[in-house]
C-alpha cells in the first residue's frame, strides 16, 4: 500500500506516529500531480513548493494536533485562499489575488491540512460537466473519454486521481453530488447552514434568487471499512 492509498484516517495517525513524514505525503502526490495532470486537468493552479513549506513545519512540530493534520487538500476555485489566485473558472478574475481565506479554508488551516492548489469548475459554477470552465475542460480520471460531472468536477477529479486526498466544493442543485457520481467517489453536503459559505464567490447577484451554495468536502475514504469508530 502506498501513501497515496491511505485513508484520511490512516494517514493522519501514521504521521502523529512518525511513521511517515508530511513531507513524504506531498511528494507522493506531488508525483500522482506530474504524472496525471496533464491528462485529467484537474487543477487550475497549483503551489507545490508552497505545500512543502508547510509540510516540513508540520514535521517540525512537537505537538501534531489537527483532525486533518498533514492531509493534503485542494480547493474549488470559487474559495478564497490567501494570496492565491481565486477566478471561479473564469478568466475575467484571472489575476485577482485573495487578501484573505475563505471561512473553510481558514478552519482546514487551523486542522493543519496542507492545501495544494485551485481546482478547475464551470465558469462561475454555471454547468454540470466541467467543460465549461474558461480554462479548460477536466477529464473523468475513469476514462478521459468521460466528463467528470460539474460543477465540482475538478475538486472530484483530483480526488479520484489521488491527486489530492480530499477536496472542497460547492452545491446549489448537485454541483459536489454529481461529480462525485461521475467519478466514482464521496461527495458530502452538510446541512444548509452548518459550513459557513463566507468568501465564496457568488454567481446568484439578482436579489429574487433564493437558492444558496453550500460548501462541500470530498474524501475517498474516511475511516478504513475495518476500523470500528465509536461516536
Amino acid at each position: 500500500m502506498t501513501i497515496t492509498d491511505l485513508s484520511i484516517y490512516s494517514l493522519t495517525n501514521k504521521l502523529k506516529n512518525k511513521e511517515i513524514t508530511a513531507r513524504e505525503v506531498i511528494e507522493s502526490y506531488a508525483k500522482n500531480i506530474y504524472e496525471k495532470e496533464k491528462n485529467i486537468k484537474a487543477f487550475i493552479s497549483l503551489d507545490i513548493k508552497k505545500a512543502l513549506k508547510k509540510a516540513e513545519k508540520l514535521d517540525k512540530m512537537d505537538e501534531k494536533n489537527g483532525f486533518l493534520f498533514g492531509v493534503p487538500v485542494a480547493i474549488k476555485d470559487n474559495m478564497n485562499v490567501q494570496n492565491c489566485e481565486t477566478t471561479a473558472g473564469s478568466q475575467i478574475l484571472k489575476g485577482y489575488i485573495s487578501p484573505y481565506n475563505a471561512t473553510v479554508v481558514k478552519k482546514l488551516k487551523e486542522e493543519n491540512a496542507i492545501i495544494i492548489g485551485k481546482t478547475n469548475m464551470d465558469e462561475f459554477a454555471m454547468g454540470s460537466s466541467n467543460e465549461n470552465s474558461s480554462f479548460f475542460p477536466t477529464h473523468n480520471p475513469v476514462n478521459y473519454d468521460y466528463v467528470p460531472g460539474g460543477s465540482s468536477g475538478g475538486s472530484a477529479a483530483s480526488v479520484k486521481s489521488e491527486e489530492a486526498l480530499a477536496a472542497l466544493g460547492s452545491d446549489t442543485g448537485g454541483s459536489v453530488r454529481e461529480p462525485a457520481a461521475f467519478c466514482g467517489i464521496v461527495g458530502l453536503k452538510p446541512t444548509y447552514g452548518l459550513v459557513s459559505r463566507y468568501s465564496l464567490t457568488n454567481k446568484l447577484k439578482n436579489k429574487e434568487i433564493t437558492a444558496r451554495e453550500v460548501i462541500e468536502s470530498y474524501a475517498k475514504n474516511i475511516y478504513e471499512k475495518e476500523k470500528n469508530i465509536k461516536a
